[in-house]
């Protein structure tokens, strides 16, 4: 592996493919621990939803960008009802927290798999943006790595904004 690089190639050239791996085993891994229940890669994006739930992470050192975790606001209430063993029947505090606390979760899980992320690359708190009209993107993050999740017959989407 070459310095200044996280995968041995030039600096602001990555592997995506061996990203995404990283980013199905740790998304499958947080969920399979933490909720009881396997989330494993979709062919299609989740259906549009009036409401919705995104968490962003901050990545910095190794890797800048941020991990964002987007989920309607049904799933996102099932993922805090798996996690707490309540119920909630629309986005509140809890399921704030929940997906906040999934999406860091898969970033520190992601970031694991590789030994310049694991210890070059700094998560910040995780950031929740809930609502009906919104949209999370990066203007400066060359590298975009987007995947579908399917999880009790519903859908997320996990993406990385990433420069190198």
């Amino acid at each position: 592996m070459g310095t200044g690089t996280v995968d041995g190639r030039a600096p602001g050239k990555i592997d995506t493919t061996r990203f995404e791996e990283f980013l199905d085993r740790a998304t499958d891994e947080v969920f399979s621990t933490m909720l009881g229940s396997h989330c494993t890669p979709a062919e299609a994006a989740p259906p549009s939803d009036s409401g919705a739930i995104s968490a962003v992470i901050g990545l910095a050192g190794a890797m800048s960008g941020s991990l964002v975790l987007h989920a309607s606001s049904g799933v996102a209430c099932r993922i805090a009802a798996r996690m707490t063993g309540l119920e909630p029947e629309t986005v509140d505090a809890l399921v704030r927290d929940a997906i906040g606390e999934v999406c860091n979760m898969i970033a520190g899980a992601w970031k694991g798999f590789d030994a310049v992320l694991a210890s070059g690359c700094l998560l910040s708190t995780p950031t929740v943006v809930a609502g009906t009209s919104y949209e999370v993107f990066s203007q400066r993050a060359p590298v975009r790595i987007e995947r579908h999740y399917g999880f009790e017959e519903m859908r997320l989407t996990v993406t990385i904004f990433c420069e190198v």
